[in-house]
Order: C-alpha cells, then sequence, then structure tokens
C-alpha cells in the first residue's frame, strides 16, 4: 500500500492495518503515517476554518466548518443521480443552508418548526436518495450549526457569500469526482420517488419531525442551545429504528464522559489555552474510530464556545441535557411513530 493509499484510510481503517502487520518496521511505518495522517487533517480543518473567519468574520466561523464538512462528504459521495442533475441538489442545498436558518430565527417558536420541518425535509430529499453515503448527516448537521449560530446584519451578508463560495467549491470538486459514475436517476426522480410507503421516505419524515420537535421543546422552555436537541435527534435517528437504542446510549453516555473530560482540561489549563481546547478534541476525534470516543471529544468545541457565554458548570450541564434528552427523546418518539405508521397501513390493507 502506497503512502497516498494509506492516507485515504479511515481511523479504522488505519487501526486494523497496524494490528494486522506482523513486520515491526512496516509497523512502525503505518503507525508514523496514521499521526501524520491525524495531524494533517486536523491542520487543513483549522486552515480552512480560519480563512473563512478571516473573510466572512470570526462569529462566521461555522460557515467554514458547514463548507469544509461538505467538501469532505462530497469528495467521494454522489446523490444517486445524474452527476449534472447532482450540482442542482448541492444549489438547493446551499440555498436552503443560506435562507432557513435565518428565516427561522426570525419566528416564534411554531412558526419556526414549521419553517424547519420544511428546510430538514428538502435537505433529506435532495442529499440523502442514496441512504448509504449517510449524505444527510452533513447537510442537516450544516443547518442545525447555522441555526444555532445565528448572525443578521452586515454579518449575515458576509455569511451569504461565504456559503456561495463554499457552493461553488463543493459544485467543482463533486463534479470532477462524479463525472464519469454511471446513473439511473434524475433530479426529478427523487421527488417522483418520494413515497410514505417507502422505507427511505418514512425515515426522512421521522427524523425530520423528531428533530424539529426537539428543537421547538426547547425553545418553547426558554432554554438556550436548541440545536444541540437537534443534533443529538439526527445522529439517534439511523435509518433502522432497531439501531437507535445502541447509538442513543452510547450518544447519552459519552456526552456525559466528554463534558467530563472538558472539565478536567478546563479547571487544570491556564485561561490562555482555553480557545485551544477545541482544537485538542479535534485531535481526539482525529485518532477515535468509533462513534463512542468521536461524540466525547466532539464535545470539546461545543463546550469552550457555550462556556464564554453560560458559564462552564452552567454549559456542562446544558450540554448533558441536551444530548440525553435529544437520544431518550428520539428512542420514544421513533417507536411511537413506527407504531402510528403499522395501524395506518393495517387500515390501509383493510380498506383496500
Amino acid at each position: 500500500m502506497t503512502f497516498y493509499q494509506e492516507l485515504q484510510l479511515s481511523s479504522t481503517g488505519s487501526k486494523q492495518l497496524i494490528k494486522n502487520t506482523a513486520d515491526k518496521k512496516e509497523k512502525r511505518r503505518h503507525i508514523l503515517i496514521y499521526n501524520f495522517k491525524v495531524y494533517l487533517v486536523m491542520a487543513f480543518c483549522v486552515a480552512v476554518v480560519t480563512l473563512f473567519s478571516k473573510l466572512t468574520g470570526s462569529e462566521n466561523s461555522v460557515v467554514g466548518v458547514t463548507v469544509l464538512l461538505a467538501v469532505l462528504v462530497l469528495r467521494q459521495a454522489d446523490f444517486g443521480i445524474k452527476t449534472t442533475h447532482g450540482l442542482l441538489s448541492i444549489a438547493g442545498i446551499f440555498g436552503i443552508l443560506i435562507v432557513g436558518p435565518r428565516f427561522s430565527n426570525m419566528l416564534s417558536p411554531f412558526l419556526a418548526f414549521l419553517v424547519n420541518v420544511c428546510c430538514i425535509m428538502l435537505l433529506m430529499i435532495l442529499g440523502c436518495h442514496n441512504v448509504i453515503m449517510y449524505n444527510h448527516s452533513t447537510f442537516v448537521l450544516g443547518y442545525l450549526l447555522l441555526l444555532g449560530y445565528d448572525v443578521s446584519g452586515h454579518a449575515y451578508l458576509l455569511r451569504v457569500e461565504g456559503l456561495f463560495v463554499g457552493m461553488l467549491l463543493c459544485m467543482a470538486i463533486f463534479y470532477k469526482n462524479q463525472k464519469n459514475r454511471p446513473y439511473r436517476r434524475t433530479f426529478l426522480d427523487l421527488f417522483r420517488e418520494f413515497e410514505l410507503s417507502s422505507a427511505r421516505n418514512r425515515w426522512y419524515v421521522k427524523l425530520t419531525l423528531i428533530v424539529s420537535s426537539a428543537m421547538l421543546l426547547m425553545s418553547v422552555l426558554g432554554l438556550p442551545r436548541a440545536m444541540w436537541a437537534g443534533i443529538a435527534c439526527m445522529s439517534v435517528c439511523l435509518p433502522f429504528t432497531g439501531d437507535c437504542n445502541e447509538r442513543a446510549e452510547k450518544r447519552g453516555m459519552f456526552n456525559i464522559v466528554g463534558s467530563l473530560l472538558f472539565v478536567v482540561l478546563y479547571l487544570a489549563l491556564p485561561e490562555s489555552m482555553y480557545p485551544y481546547i477545541g482544537m485538542i478534541g479535534g485531535i481526539g476525534v482525529g485518532y477515535s474510530a468509533g462513534y463512542a470516543w468521536q461524540t466525547a471529544f466532539n464535545t470539546f468545541g461545543a463546550l469552550s464556545i457555550a462556556a464564554e457565554l453560560f458559564g462552564m458548570k452552567n454549559a456542562v450541564l446544558l450540554r448533558i441535557g441536551a444530548n440525553v434528552f435529544g437520544s431518550i427523546y428520539t428512542i420514544v418518539c421513533s417507536k411511537g411513530l413506527d407504531r402510528l405508521g403499522q395501524v395506518f397501513e393495517r387500515r390501509k390493507k383493510i380498506t383496500a
């Protein structure tokens, strides 16, 4: 395996390669490449986010995160449709990211709920027809981050410009990498094939309603960072309900673990090091092969920002509460919606 090929491996793949290598010299080589890859990816991510922050303002660093996630996904993923039509999907997705979060934040909680339902459902339809690619986690996450870190006025205009540039970048990368991929479906098929009898489309509806309603409950209760509950719900609401229980347990438990690790770092490090806690979390994510520890280390960046706004103690309690609530809420609602769907199916068969 070449150096470049090893750089393309996931953390799981790299760790498996190291484990299966008997030759000590080769093992050391694989370990060095793995470590180089982790820090290379981290440096690239920091550079992209920093660049967007410089161009669009520090309050728009989330734009850099959103574009970065989209670029990393669209390097390899497709939409299950003709490549040139996939460019329409990217345009639609970024159009929603530009308009949806800002519009939602201008409305009352219940009207915002309706906007979120429409936007998240469209993101699912446009970006997740090929379910195995798991594209929805990137685009819905981007929507929720932009929703949670909202801006207005001139900062919003800069956000629009940043997302538009990101859209063009994603289009160029997507077309270059996917232009020779065979296809059977077109852009309109994404909508023509939408039927509630489809397991995929029922999952679209389920995830959309659960994520949007969880944020509505947080907003009605007057709790900040409603998007944390939405992200937890999105992460736990998998296409197959049977897979959700294990995911929910890991989401809740390892958010607690990550929050406790954050507290240790926050108390141990000098105040001048606080801005780097998120970077430490990013390195931890790079070394993590599984969902559990990725979840734990992902708490660092979110809590670093929240601790400045709410204080360390309140930020940690809010983070744990939002994620535990989101995990439990998703399981309860998912099972309830499944049963409701079964009732409708039985009635439909009886009527027929």
